[in-house]
C-alpha cells in the first residue's frame, strides 16, 4: 500500500481498471440471469402485455445501470476524475433512460394498435411529439451537467426557445421532423422504387438526407425533392410489390364481339383435342346436358337451354394456360375477365402476378403470354377487334375491285 501512495497516478489507475472490470462482470451477469428471473416473473403473471414489452427488447438497456452503478461508487476513491466522471456516468444513466422510455414508449403503442380502437382513435402522432420533447429535454439536462449548471432554467424556458428555434431552422426543423416520420414508419429506404408524381419523380431512391431525398429516374436523370413536402404529399413505395413476391400483369385483349357464337358439335370436338380444355369440356358437358335434360329444355332451338360459347370455352383455356405457367405465382390474385363492352370491342382481361418481380423479366413473361394469346385467339374462331388500318382497307379495295370484276365478266 505504501507503495501505491508512493504512486498515486498508479493507484487511480488501478481503480478505474477495476471498476471497469466488476462493472463489466456484473452487467453480464445481470443481462443473463436477472433479466432471465425478470422475464420469468412476467410469464407468471396473467397479463400479456409484460411479456410483449420484454419481447420487444424494452428492458434491454436496463442492465446498463448496473455498471454505472458500479463506476458511480467507485469514483469516491479517484479524487482527481471524480467530478467529471460523475457528470458523466450522470449523461450516461439519462440517455439509458431515455433510450428505456423511447422503447416504452413504441412498446406500448404496438400493444395500443393491437386494439380495433386504434383504428379509430390513432396515438402514434401523440407518441412522437412525446419522444421528440423527451429527446429535447435528455439534451438540455445532459449539457447543463456537463457544464455543471442547473436545468431548471433552461427546461422552463423550452417553449420560449423552441419558438426561437422553429423560426431561424424552420427548414432544418422541418426536415428533421420528416426524416423522424419516414423512418419511425418505414415509409422509404435507400434503394425503393419511388413514383411521386407532383415532383416528376420515378425511379430509385438514391439517397435520404435532412433535407432532400435523391431520386435517380428511369431516365437516368436526378430528381431532388424536399423531404418534408414528400411526406406532406402523397408519393408510391413499389417496395411492398418486390416483398410481396409478385408483380402485377393486368392488361386487355379486344375480342371483336361480332365473332363470339354458340358452340356446334364440330367445335367442340375440335376443342377436345386441345390438351388443357379436354377436362373442361368434358365436365361442362356433362354439366349443360344435365341442367338441360332437369328443365325439360328443347334443345333443337339454339337459344333454349345452356349452350357452350366460343368466347366461354377461350377464357377457359387461357386460363388453363395460364395456371400451368411456369411464370405467373399462383398464390396471388389470378384473374380472367371480362369488362363492359365498348363500341371497340370487349376487353377480355388479364389480371395475374409474376413470380419474377425484376422489370426486365416481367415485361418478358407478359410478351410470351400476350404473343401466345393473339396467336390462338383464331382458333377458337374469334377475331381480335382494332381500328381498320392499310393493310385492311388494301384488302377491302381488292375484294371491290374482284367484285366489280365478275360482275362484268371478265373474272
Amino acid at each position: 500500500m505504501e507503495f501505491l501512495e508512493a504512486y498515486p497516478v498508479l493507484r487511480d489507475l488501478l481503480i478505474v481498471c477495476a471498476m471497469l472490470a466488476s462493472s463489466t462482470i456484473l452487467y453480464y451477469l445481470t443481462k443473463r440471469y436477472v433479466m432471465r428471473f425478470v422475464l420469468f416473473v412476467f410469464r407468471q403473471t396473467p397479463y400479456n402485455w409484460d411479456e410483449s414489452l420484454y419481447e420487444q427488447g424494452v428492458f434491454n438497456d436496463l442492465p446498463l445501470l448496473v455498471p454505472a452503478f458500479v463506476l458511480s461508487q467507485g469514483l469516491t476513491f479517484v479524487p482527481s476524475i471524480a467530478v467529471i466522471g460523475q457528470r458523466l456516468i450522470t449523461v450516461w444513466v439519462i440517455f439509458i433512460l431515455v433510450k428505456f422510455v423511447d422503447k416504452l414508449l413504441s412498446g406500448a403503442l404496438n400493444i395500443y394498435n393491437s386494439y380495433d380502437i386504434s383504428r379509430r382513435r390513432p396515438m402514434k402522432t401523440y407518441v412522437q411529439v412525446v419522444k421528440l420533447f423527451i429527446y429535447i429535454a435528455a439534451v438540455i439536462m445532459a449539457v447543463t451537467e456537463l457544464i455543471g449548471e442547473s436545468p431548471w432554467p433552461y427546461l422552463s424556458g423550452l417553449g420560449a426557445i423552441t419558438a426561437v428555434l422553429m423560426l431561424m431552422f424552420q427548414d432544418t426543423i422541418l426536415g428533421f421532423i420528416a426524416s423522424v416520420q419516414i423512418n419511425s414508419n418505414d415509409l422509404l429506404r435507400v434503394g425503393d422504387w419511388l413514383e411521386a408524381p407532383e415532383f416528376n419523380a420515378d425511379g430509385h431512391v438514391i439517397e435520404i438526407a435532412l433535407h432532400n431525398i435523391k431520386v435517380r429516374n428511369w431516365d437516368r436523370t436526378i430528381t431532388t425533392i424536399p423531404a418534408h413536402k414528400l411526406v406532406s404529399s402523397s408519393f408510391k413505395n413499389w417496395r411492398g410489390m418486390f416483398e410481396g413476391g409478385g408483380r402485377r400483369i393486368k392488361r386487355s385483349i379486344w375480342i371483336d364481339q361480332t365473332s363470339v357464337k354458340f358452340c356446334t358439335e364440330a367445335m367442340i370436338e375440335k376443342y377436345k383435342k386441345i390438351h388443357v380444355l379436354k377436362d373442361y369440356i368434358e365436365r361442362k358437358q356433362a354439366e349443360i346436358a344435365q341442367y338441360n335434360a332437369e328443365h325439360g329444355i328443347d334443345d333443337s332451338v339454339v337459344v333454349n337451354g345452356r349452350r357452350m360459347t366460343n368466347l366461354g370455352t377461350f377464357r377457359a383455356y387461357v386460363n388453363a394456360y395460364l395456371r400451368n405457367h411456369p411464370g405467373i405465382h399462383q398464390g396471388l390474385t389470378f384473374l380472367v375477365r371480362q369488362l363492359q363492352p365498348t363500341r371497340d370491342g370487349l376487353p377480355l382481361e388479364i389480371y395475374v402476378f409474376t413470380k419474377d418481380t425484376s422489370w426486365a423479366a416481367h415485361e418478358g413473361v407478359q410478351a410470351d403470354i400476350f404473343d401466345h394469346i393473339l396467336a390462338v385467339v383464331g382458333e377458337f374462331d374469334l377475331r381480335v377487334a382494332q381500328d381498320p388500318t392499310g393493310y385492311d382497307l388494301q384488302r377491302f379495295t381488292t375484294l371491290m375491285e374482284n367484285d366489280k370484276g365478275a360482275d362484268l365478266g371478265l373474272a
